[in-house]
C-alpha cells in the first residue's frame, strides 16, 4: 500500500463564508500545484525505497520507508498537510493473512506522518466492508489507530456498495472525517439480496462471499446522475466536519467524454446551490 498526498487529483472546496458558497467549478490552485509535485514526491519513495527489504508479509517496506518519503527540505514548495493511503493490493486486504499486520503498520505510519506534522487519511473502497470480528474491517481500522493518528476519507460510492447509507455513515466519524469522496453510480437493485439493514452487492475476486456484491448494469455517472441522495450526502459532511470534498468519477459513461463528466457534475452542484 502506498503513501500519497491528498493534494493529488482535483479537489473541490466547499465552505461557507457569510451565508456564500466558493463556486464549485473553480479549481483550487494549491490542489493542482501539489499534484505535480507529489509526483516527484513518489519517484523519491521509490529511490529510497529501493534498496530496502521488507517483511514477509511485504507491507514493512513501505512503513520504513515513510520518513524518507515525507522528510522535505527547507524551502521545499511542497507543504504536505495531509497524506493518504489510497489502496489496498489484493494481499494487504480484510480477509488475509497480512491484514492485521496492515492495521498496525498504518499506525505506525500515521505516527511517523504526524511527527512530520501530516495528518494520514484512509481512503477506502467496498473491500473494507467485510466483516472482522463481528464488524466492518473499515471500523475496526478506525477503532484500532487513534484519531489523532488517522482520519478518514469517505468515499461515499463505496460505503454504498457496502451496503451502508453514505449520510449516516460520515455522520458516524463526525470530527473524523475531513476529506469526503463525492462519487455517484447507478446498478440495478432488482437481485440485490438483503441482509437486514446492508444489501450484499459486489463479491470481490479472491475475497469470501461475505464480502458485498456489485449491482447488475453497475457504471460510475456524473454527480447528480445516480443513486446517490447528494443533497443529504453534503449536508452530512458540512455538519460533520469535513472541509474539502472530492468530485470523483472512475470512468466515464452515458455516453460522455470525461471532461463532459466533470461539467455535468459541476453543473448539478450550481444548481443546488454549491
Amino acid at each position: 500500500y502506498g503513501f500519497t498526498d491528498c493534494g493529488s487529483g482535483v479537489l473541490r472546496e466547499r465552505r461557507r463564508e457569510g451565508g456564500s458558497s466558493r463556486d464549485p467549478g473553480k479549481n483550487q490552485e494549491n490542489g493542482l500545484r501539489r499534484r505535480g509535485i507529489c509526483g516527484a514526491l513518489r519517484q523519491r519513495a521509490r529511490r529510497h525505497c529501493k534498496n530496502v527489504q521488507g517483511s514477509g508479509a511485504g507491507s514493512d517496506l513501505r512503513a520504513r520507508a515513510v520518513p524518507g518519503y515525507v522528510r522535505r527540505p527547507e524551502g521545499d514548495p511542497c507543504q504536505i498537510r495531509r497524506g493518504r493511503l489510497p489502496y489496498l493490493t489484493p494481499d494487504y486486504r480484510p480477509g488475509t493473512a497480512c491484514w492485521e499486520e496492515v492495521v498496525e503498520n498504518i499506525k505506525l505510519l500515521g505516527e511517523v506522518a504526524k511527527g512530520y506534522g501530516i495528518q494520514l487519511l484512509y481512503h477506502n473502497h467496498d473491500f473494507e466492508f467485510l466483516k472482522v470480528n463481528g464488524k466492518y474491517a473499515l471500523d475496526e481500522l478506525y477503532d484500532s489507530v487513534p484519531a489523532e493518528l488517522l482520519k478518514t476519507e469517505l468515499d461515499v460510492c463505496w460505503v454504498n456498495i457496502g451496503g451502508e447509507v453514505p449520510a449516516e455513515y460520515i455522520r458516524k466519524y463526525a470530527g473524523r472525517c475531513p476529506v469526503v469522496h463525492l462519487k455517484d453510480f447507478f446498478g440495478t437493485k432488482s437481485f440485490w439480496k438483503k441482509e437486514g439493514k446492508s444489501g450484499k452487492m459486489y463479491e470481490l475476486i479472491g475475497i469470501k462471499s461475505t464480502a458485498p456484491k456489485r449491482p447488475s448494469g453497475f457504471e460510475f455517472r456524473p454527480v447528480g446522475s445516480g443513486m446517490q441522495d447528494i443533497p443529504a450526502i453534503l449536508k452530512a459532511a458540512e455538519e460533520s466536519g469535513a472541509t474539502w470534498v472530492v468530485v470523483e468519477q472512475d470512468n466515464p459513461s452515458m455516453g460522455l467524454t470525461p471532461m463532459e463528466c466533470i461539467e455535468k457534475s459541476i453543473q448539478y452542484l450550481k444548481s443546488i446551490g454549491y
